[in-house]
């Protein structure tokens, strides 16, 4: 887990949520692995616009934040999946939500849709 997490006030845990989830790709890796486990090249080719080593930096982070786990199957080539931990498996309801939100904001807004 991050160092200073625990340094935060008591009273704006939001901030702690933040500092583990924020940023652009985060919660759409994790909206990914709610579906089913992904191996690298697949969350690369879905999620449009990441660069491999930005990729490769947000899974270590959520793998740091006990979010994800990586699994390394001992074959040739080596295969390496990624899944959602139990703790990463708590946030479907929140990704729900947030999912639900976007498309209704969407609806209410076509200008954003179409810029």
């Amino acid at each position: 887990m991050r160092k200073g997490l625990h340094d935060k006030p008591a009273n704006c845990m939001v901030e702690v949520a933040m500092e583990i989830l924020g940023g652009r790709w985060k919660l759409a890796i994790v909206y990914k692995l709610l579906q089913r486990t992904h191996r690298f090249g697949e969350l690369h080719r879905e999620m449009r616009g990441i660069t491999p080593r930005m990729l490769t930096r947000q899974l270590r982070e959520l793998e740091e934040d006990g979010i994800i786990a990586r699994m390394v199957h001992r074959e040739v080539p080596p295969r390496v999946e990624y899944s959602l931990t139990d703790t990463g498996r708590s946030l479907e309801t929140i990704v729900g939500l947030l999912d639900t939100w976007g498309r209704s904001y969407l609806d209410d807004h076509p200008a954003v849709q179409a810029g």
